[in-house]
Order: C-alpha cells, then structure tokens, then sequence
C-alpha cells in the first residue's frame, strides 16, 4: 500500500497525492492541490483549492493534553480548515480547531496549536510555535523560531523578528484555577518586535510601535514610539518614513 484515502474522503481529481500519505474520513481536498509524501491529513480537515503541502507534515490533529495539564477537560475542538493557496513546508504540525486564511506560507518544523485564526497571507517561519487560541491578521510576518503563548493577539501587518517570546502567566504555573487568567500579549497592528525581544504577560505593543531587538516589555508601549532596553523604554518618536 503507497497510501490510503478513506472511501468518505473528498479529493478532488486533478490533486496529487504523494507515498505512504493517509486521508481519513470526511477529509476534503480542492482542486489543484498538492500533498506530500508521509501525510497525515486527520478526520473532517479541509483543504482548499491549490494549496500545497510538504512530506510528513500532520493537519488536524486533537489535542491530547497531559493529566496533569490545566486543559484536559477542554472539549473537542472542529476540525482544521485551510483556505485557498495555502503553503505548508516540510514536518509542518496544525492542530484542530485552527483555521488558516488564504495564501498562508508555514515554514518547515512549525506548529500551530488549536483554536488559532490566522489571517490571509500570513507567513509563519520556520520552527515557529503558536500555542492554542492565537489570533493573527492578515499580512503579518512571524519570524524563524518566534514562540506565541496561549491567548496571544496580533494585529495585522505586524512584523515579529526571529526568535521573539511570548508569555502568558505572571505565576509562572503556580497559581490555583489559572488556566482562566492566561493573559498574553496584544501586538496591534503595523507594530515590529525586534529579535529576541521578550513581551511579559497582558502588554500591549501599540500600533506603529517599535520593539527594539532583545528588549523586555514589563509595560504597554505609547502608539508610534520605539522602546528599547530590559526593561523597555521609550526612545523615541518612530519616523514617519517608517510608518504604514
């Protein structure tokens, strides 16, 4: 057997499907899509038209939280949909309950958690985490190795460098019933995060605002400032010439 298409599954005749790639029930693919070898594409997923995705990538698959995790009683979330021209590199992980806007690029080895939106034409870097119930918009750029906790917010045509952190929980896991106060982050839109910058739980980076490579953000950013430092702080007005 080179692959496997459950007899419930949709795919579209002019798809590719490559070797040891398995299609389960209620799966469906649209048109002109391209799916690589060694594929998991999990129960009730659906691809759009023209999309394109890489060898031993898995899309859809449910959660399965540890015993101990403060999300095992989160129920079952729908399955992934994934809208038109869609790009997905190599070893590529999308959970369930995520849905990808159209024309969105993930880069090799990232993972995209459940519940996640993800607006049109995203990219998502290479080796990029999202954890689960992240909000994108559209025309954002998420950098190689940049990590977005739970319940992080970004505006669209943010610009977020490689290696940038995200954090959600000020008791660092310590507090009793906290699950329900995971606050991370709000990046509004047109904002850049520098390298290696570290955004604290519940900040806001404002709109226009400038993040300075390896800053740590304790503090909510002004609209249109540059901050830098650890801990941040205003520098300056950012130049009209940068803005959007």
């Amino acid at each position: 057997m080179t692959n496997y298409i459950h007899p419930l599954a949709k795919v579209d005749k002019d798809c590719q499907v490559g070797f040891f790639t398995v299609i389960a029930q209620d799966v469906i693919v649209g048109r002109g899509s391209r799916i690589g070898n060694n594929v998991t594409l999990y129960p009730g997923t659906v691809i759009g038209e023209k999309c394109s995705i890489g060898d031993n990538c898995v899309i859809g698959k449910q959660p399965h939280p540890a015993l101990t995790s403060r999300r095992r009683a989160v129920t079952e979330p729908p399955p992934l949909k994934m809208d038109s021209g869609c790009v997905l590199g190599s070893g590529v992980v999308l959970y369930a309950g995520t849905v990808l806007g159209m024309e969105v690029m993930v880069g090799d080895l990232a993972s995209v958690r459940e519940n996640c939106v993800i607006g049109c034409r995203v990219i998502i870097g290479r080796g990029v985490a999202l954890e689960n119930d992240v909000l994108v918009g559209e025309d954002t750029k998420i950098q190689t190795g940049a990590y977005l906790t739970a319940n992080t917010v970004v505006g669209a045509r943010v610009f977020i460098a490689p290696m940038v952190v995200t954090a959600n929980d000020n008791r660092v896991g310590r507090g009793k019933n906290g699950a329900g106060r995971l606050d991370g982050p709000c990046i509004e839109e047109n904002a850049r995060v520098g390298a290696g910058a570290l955004l604290l739980p519940g900040v806001t980076v404002a709109r226009e605002s400038f993040v300075a490579a390896g800053s740590l953000v304790t503090r909510d950013t002004r609209p249109e400032a540059m901050v830098m430092g650890r801990p941040a702080r205003f520098v300056k007005p950012v130049p009209d010439a940068e803005k959007l």
